[in-house]
């Protein structure tokens, strides 16, 4: 018996239609699988317009783009130093030679220690007897009668080149008058009013009369003075005024 189609064809979708649809979504499944793998693969996209040809759009692939490269700064060249010149010793120079001071004259006058009386002269060749040793001895100087405490003054100008504490001859004062000339001064008191250095006058003060002589101990207050010329004694009595 014939049936109206769309009888037959409702008949046919009931029985196979199962299978159509699965069919149509494993199509689709397909499809839209090919479509992901084409993305990702960066192959080419085709425009499927219905009714109409299919245009296939070809993406370029980016080519890898290479790092811009910076110019580096030109290195800077460090400045050598200069080799320093060597320094040349200058000789040391020779100082000019000082003048040499003309040697000093030995004075024309000579004055008198202290005034008194000659308790022992000069005897340089003729042996004399010595109370205080209880012996006969040369006296290279004079020994001058003075109270103790008695000023004592500088024969002659000159420099004071010694003032020592003689074991026997006690507080001594030695002046250098220039020409070779000295005179010395014992006996004195134990403190004397210069020292080693100083420059006196003429009558200057340069202590005064002591006790200090043990070797004329014997005697009375005095002064024992002497002088010299080149190193050797001589009899003050030939120079006082």
């Amino acid at each position: 018996m014939n049936r109206p189609f769309h009888q037959r064809f409702g008949d046919f979708i009931e029985g196979k239609g199962f299978y159509i649809v699965l069919l149509l979504c494993v199509a689709a499944i397909g499809v839209s699988a090919w479509f992901l793998l084409s993305s990702l693969l960066g192959g080419p996209e085709e425009d499927v317009t219905a009714g109409g040809p299919v245009t296939i759009t070809v993406t370029p692939t980016p080519r890898a783009t290479a790092p811009a490269v910076t110019a580096r700064p030109p290195a800077t060249a460090t400045p050598v130093p200069a080799a320093t010149p060597a320094v040349t010793a200058r000789p040391a120079a020779t100082p000019a030679p000082s003048a040499t001071p003309a040697p000093q004259a030995a004075p024309t006058v000579y004055l008198w220690p202290v005034r008194g009386e000659l308790l022992t002269e000069y005897s340089d060749d003729v042996l004399a007897y010595d109370p205080t040793m209880a012996d006969w001895r040369t006296h290279a100087g004079v020994d001058i009668a003075a109270a103790a405490g008695t000023q004592v003054l500088a024969t002659a100008a000159g420099t004071v080149t010694s003032v020592e504490d003689d074991v026997m001859m006690g507080t001594t004062v030695t002046l250098d008058h220039g020409g070779g000339i000295t005179s010395v001064y014992a006996n004195l008191a134990a403190v004397p009013t210069v020292e080693a250095g100083d420059t006196v006058a003429a009558g200057a003060v340069l202590g005064s009369v002591g006790h200090t002589a043990i070797a004329e101990s014997a005697l009375p207050d005095h002064l024992h003075f002497s002088l010299e010329a080149d190193g050797s004694p001589v009899d003050p009595t030939d120079y006082l005024d």
